[in-house]
């Protein structure tokens, strides 16, 4: 059965949102929200950690068995996170909304749980996956492997290697050919 249960108004795939964890980039997850009744819903998605993600849409109008597809960003991480364990939820509320109401309209209070609104919930958790582990989930001794993962990265992060110094050479020797070239073909 898809994420979600029977009584919800949409459906969520998949449900939870897993992030391959790399320094210094980006990641992202997309989760695929479908309307299952023949009502238009408004749905919001909410994070106990707003400034770590970035959702969008994070809030929008579905009309009946329409889909939206959501990005969830995780934003740049600069360590990595503590045996890859990750703590933070998303909520993702749902509501009926008249016909043809836009996204702009919505009301201040439509998912405020106070409201005599009928709020639907769903709950997503987060997982963090390193992207060694992305191919070898549920391998015993592949917490070793990905410490000593993590600790090259870290050596390679910090080691400024030969690239300029090898780019530059690479540059003098094609200006030198160049120039051998252009005397020998001009007589």
């Amino acid at each position: 059965m898809p994420a979600g249960e029977d009584n919800q108004l949409i459906s969520v795939h998949p449900s939870d949102l897993k992030f391959i964890i790399e320094l210094g980039k980006q990641s992202f997850c997309d989760l695929k929200v479908v309307n299952n009744t023949e009502n238009h819903v408004a749905f919001k998605v909410k994070t106990t950690s707003p400034k770590k993600y970035f959702v969008r849409p994070n809030t929008s109008v579905l009309q009946p068995g329409d889909s939206c597809l959501i990005r969830v960003t995780l934003q740049v991480q600069r360590e990595y996170p503590p045996d890859m364990q990750c703590k933070d939820k998303f909520l993702l509320q749902s509501t009926i909304v008249p016909p043809n109401t836009d996204v702009d309209d919505l009301p201040a209070d439509t998912f405020n749980k106070e409201s005599s609104k009928d709020i639907r919930e769903f709950k997503l958790k987060v997982q963090y996956i390193s992207p060694s582990a992305q191919g070898n989930s549920g391998d015993e001794g592949s917490s070793d492997s990905n410490s000593d993962l993590l600790k090259r990265r870290r050596q390679r992060r910090n080691d400024p290697g030969f690239s300029f110094k090898f780019a530059a050479i690479v540059g003098v020797i094609g200006i030198i050919v160049g120039l051998v070239l252009n005397l020998y073909l001009s007589k």
